[in-house]
């Protein structure tokens, strides 16, 4: 049995069966998941116990978020530590060797990044998550017995495969647990994660320059030592990460109730398992689709700064030593910006877009001390390059920005895909700015970055301004409350009921239910 009668007569996934009073009845697999757990129910809910359950969800899901957030992105970097570690030497790797390592991974991100959407839309997303991150720690831990290209190349471009299930999964985790309002801090906490792996990561790999082991160099330990922590990792969540909030361990039944309608207010409801090709369609072909895609690869051609910055650093004149302990102030600075960042966004109504455009001036700044201070200010140039680090921000922004604007389990899973697809474009694509005959002062890429910091500030006040220009015309229309749907439920006696589901489950898109307004 198919969706929904939508009101203009015509159905978003087929034909529905109709209720002998003409109301829609659908099947519980063509709404969302969290619509038999509240149909039916009404009254409004004491905010008191909505702050409590959330304080259960927060307490629940974010230390294991961030947890993993932090290990993904320290294993992530883990070929920037290995640089000043020796890997560069022992693998015998020229410098488009080591560009194209940092490549491969986001193009296996790329390569997977449909289909790991797909499975985690299929299947339970805490568990699909967990074996990831298993494969990831094992390829990880693997990488320590690779001594040429060959190996490294494979092994980074498993660690990309697995990659591609961690924000995307992050993003429907985030949308199914909390409303729009509360998503762009809860996202922003565990993006600063990201920050906090290159503080930990130069802690680990300052301790393991001083582990004297014959035949064994340091960059192995440090192989050898996250993928541990990842696999570590991988088994608390296998037992502990919630698939969703209708399911969730550390709730009561009355509490997932609450979870879940509470979410009213998204017009998006929790998830639906059943892939919908009209939804996806449908994203292909909305524009703000593409202009966060493109605001996506504008942002992370910089990004390539991941495993350029040890090695730029280190010719300024600074020691090893004094490269990997430096390396702990990028993520301090990471963690303050970007934890800044959500927490004005998130006080401003309606603040994201012009937010995430100011954090862009001091990257720009940084970027003009970098083309024009001499070689010989050694301070000066190394507090431009972290003036640079405070672009990721307005990323962040736009990721949680993203998540509040797109409704349809189906579209959602879709969007997230074309944006992260577009973040590994941007990331294949900047490792080859930095080429050596552009060395030492590489004015050809800090001219590129500085050209992209300039278009993604202008991309995002531009979604901005279509938003609200659709937000607009949508006021202007009359108020539709032609969808009355029932699902049918079993009740504790045998007899079959139907039982009315509020619009806000049924999951529409945001195209498709008029009464949704973009947050901007």
């Amino acid at each position: 049995m198919s969706l929904l009668q939508a009101p203009s007569g015509h159905s978003s996934n087929g034909e529905a069966e109709k209720h002998p009073h003409g109301m829609a009845v659908a099947a519980e697999d063509d709404v969302d998941t969290g619509a038999a757990l509240v149909a039916g129910i009404s009254g409004d809910l004491d905010p008191v116990e909505v702050a409590r359950v959330r304080r259960k969800i927060d307490i629940g899901i974010l230390p294991m978020m961030c947890t993993l957030y932090w290990i993904q992105f320290m294993d992530k970097t883990t070929l920037a530590s290995a640089s000043i570690l020796g890997i560069e030497q022992d693998a015998n790797l020229s410098t488009n060797q080591y560009n194209w390592l940092g490549t491969v991974f986001y193009v296996s991100y790329f390569l997977f990044e449909f289909p790991q959407n797909l499975a985690l839309q299929r299947f339970p997303v805490g568990k699909w998550i967990s074996v990831n991150i298993f494969v990831w720690g094992v390829t990880l831990a693997c990488t320590s017995a690779c001594s040429n290209f060959t190996g490294l190349f494979v092994t980074r471009f498993i660690l990309g495969m697995c990659e591609g299930s961690v924000t995307a999964g992050f993003m429907i985790v985030t949308s199914m647990f909390y409303t729009r309002n509360e998503q762009t801090l809860r996202v922003g906490y565990w993006f600063t994660m990201s920050g906090t792996a290159q503080i930990i990561a130069g802690f680990i790999s300052f301790g393991t320059l001083h582990i004297n082991t014959p035949g064994f160099a340091p960059w192995r330990w440090l192989m050898i030592i996250t993928g541990t922590l990842t696999l570590i990792t991988a088994v608390i969540y296998w037992f502990f990460f919630p698939d969703s909030p209708t399911d969730a361990w550390f709730l009561t039944p009355a509490e997932r109730t609450i979870a879940v309608r509470r979410l009213k207010e998204n017009q998006t409801g929790v998830e639906n398992k059943h892939f919908k090709k009209e939804q996806m369609i449908e994203a292909f072909k909305d524009p703000k689709t593409w202009m966060f895609a493109l605001s996506s690869v504008l942002n992370m051609i910089p990004n390539s700064l991941t495993n350029q910055r040890q090695i730029i650093v280190a010719s300024f004149g600074f020691s090893d030593l004094q490269t990997t302990l430096l390396s702990c102030v990028d993520g301090f600075i990471e963690v303050a910006t970007i934890w800044t960042g959500v927490t004005i966004a998130a006080r401003i109504p309606n603040g994201r877009a012009y937010v995430g455009a100011a954090y862009f001036v001091p990257p720009l700044v940084g970027i003009l001390m970098i083309e024009f201070l001499p070689w010989s200010n050694q301070i000066g140039l190394l507090f431009a390059i972290w003036l640079v680090d405070i672009g990721i921000t307005g990323f962040v922004l736009s990721v949680s920005w993203l998540t509040s604007v797109t409704a349809g389990h189906t579209k959602r899973v879709t969007t997230n895909a074309i944006m992260l697809s577009a973040y590994c474009v941007g990331n294949a694509l900047g490792p080859f700015m930095w080429q050596s005959q552009y060395k030492p002062r590489n004015y050809i890429p800090w001219i590129v970055i500085g050209i992209c910091y300039i278009l993604c500030p202008l991309l995002l006040l531009t979604i901005r301004f279509v938003l609200r220009r659709e937000n607009k015309k949508r006021d202007a229309e009359p108020v539709n409350d032609g969808f009355e749907v029932y699902i049918e439920q079993v009740t504790a006696d045998g007899k079959h009921v139907e039982v009315r589901v509020d619009k806000e489950f049924l999951d529409l898109t945001d195209i498709q239910n008029r009464d949704f307004r973009y947050v901007l």
